[in-house]
Formats: C-alpha cells, sequence, structure tokens
C-alpha cells in the first residue's frame, strides 16, 4: 500500500509555497466562475495525516467540508490503494451522504520530481441541473414515430415572389395570355393569402400583372362584391 506518512512525503514531495499560492488562486477563479454550486478543494498531501489534508477550500457547503478535513472516500482509496502513479480522474460522478449528485475532477499535484504533492478537487454540485433536464425532457420529448419537419426561412420579398407565382400557376398560363378574368382570378388568391399585408406589394403585384393600381383595387372590390349575399 502507498504510504502516506510525513516521513515519506516531506521535502520535494510538498506542495511549496508558489504552487500553494497558485492553487488557491485557481480555486478563487474557478468558485467564481461557475458559483455556489461549486466546490473547490486544495489538498496537501504532507499532512501527517491524509485525513486532514484540506488546506483551502471555496464554497465548502456543498459537501460541509473545511480546511482541516480530508480528501473525499474517492481520491483517499486512490492514494492508499498502492497506486504509486495516479492519474487524474476528470468528470466524474459521485453523491454524497446528503443525496447531492456531484459532477467531480481531480487533478493530482505534483513536484518537479514527479512525486505527488497535493491535489486540487472540484466538485459541482449538478443535483438542480438534473432536475431541470428531467422537467425540460418531458416537455420537448416527440412520439418515437414522428419526423422532424424542415422549415424554410425566407424573408418578406421571397415570400411575396412565392405568392405571385403560385397566383400565376393557379391561372394556368403566362401574365402574356391572361384575359381580364384570369388576372382578377390571380388577384384575388394574392388577397386571400395576404399578399397585399406587405408593405408596397400593390405596385409590385400591377407591375407584374401589367395593369394599374386603380384596376388592381377594383379586381379586389370585385371580389368582394361578389361575397356579399
Amino acid at each position: 500500500m502507498m504510504d502516506l506518512k510525513t516521513s515519506d512525503r516531506e521535502g520535494d514531495n510538498a506542495l511549496d509555497t508558489h504552487q500553494l499560492a497558485t492553487l488557491q488562486q485557481i480555486a478563487a477563479a474557478l468558485a467564481a466562475q461557475f458559483g455556489p454550486s461549486c466546490e473547490v478543494v486544495v489538498h496537501d498531501l504532507s499532512a501527517e495525516d491524509p485525513a486532514h489534508s484540506i488546506v483551502h477550500i471555496e464554497n465548502g457547503h456543498v459537501t460541509g467540508r473545511k480546511v482541516g478535513d480530508g480528501p473525499s472516500n474517492v481520491v483517499l482509496e486512490q492514494l492508499l490503494g498502492g497506486d504509486a502513479d495516479p492519474q487524474d480522474s476528470l468528470a466524474y460522478l459521485c453523491r454524497t451522504e446528503g443525496g447531492k449528485v456531484l459532477k467531480s475532477s481531480t487533478v493530482y499535484i505534483r513536484s518537479p520530481e514527479g512525486a505527488v504533492s497535493g491535489i486540487l478537487s472540484i466538485n459541482l454540485d449538478i443535483s438542480a441541473l438534473l432536475m431541470a433536464e428531467q422537467a425540460i425532457g418531458g416537455l420537448i420529448r416527440t412520439e418515437p414515430d414522428k419526423k422532424e419537419q424542415s422549415v424554410a426561412v425566407v424573408n418578406v420579398s421571397d415570400l411575396l415572389d412565392g405568392l405571385i407565382e403560385q397566383s400565376v400557376a393557379l391561372v394556368g398560363k403566362p401574365v402574356a395570355l391572361m384575359n381580364k378574368d384570369d388576372k382578377v382570378r390571380a388577384i384575388q388568391f394574392l388577397s386571400r393569402h395576404g399578399a397585399f399585408l406587405v408593405t408596397k406589394s400593390g405596385d409590385k403585384i400591377a407591375k407584374h400583372f401589367g395593369i394599374s393600381k386603380y384596376t388592381l383595387y377594383s379586381y379586389i372590390d370585385m371580389k368582394q362584391e361578389e361575397n356579399k349575399p
């Protein structure tokens, strides 16, 4: 088993003043970035008892720990499990005794000689996020046999051009061959489908069908007269 007694971790294996100051600075930055649900812990493994290795902690309320307490069971087991070269563990899940679900990362700090001298632990409480994910998932879930429908995003000008093309296709002949009744039919189609709600659409439609704006609106009025009882 890995011996964590002071005699084996003194000197080169201890966090130096610069390392400790840097880790404290990083811990404060991470806690500020991710907020009060993010606990960041610095462990100094030169402590006489590994059960009291915490020398700095941000947002200790997440796990209820404080300076002078020890690492989590996951970290402690790895340190005491005979692994002379423990590897970083990133983005793993664990659960506190109080039921909080944490997304955690454990980074081993090494001396220039490669000996493990400290640990930086990040524990993000994602309990509320998991509940939100479940709630949102229920809202956005669809039936498995429903296919996603594609949606074309067009501007107003494209929309008006499309409606004009549809009106010509409805009549079944080019504008040059249309008589008055054909044009009335096409313009009535445009009126029913909201073409005249587009700003300055009257000018464009009148020009397309080769008629004046007065004639254009008279064709619309003809439709309204036909609809009267």
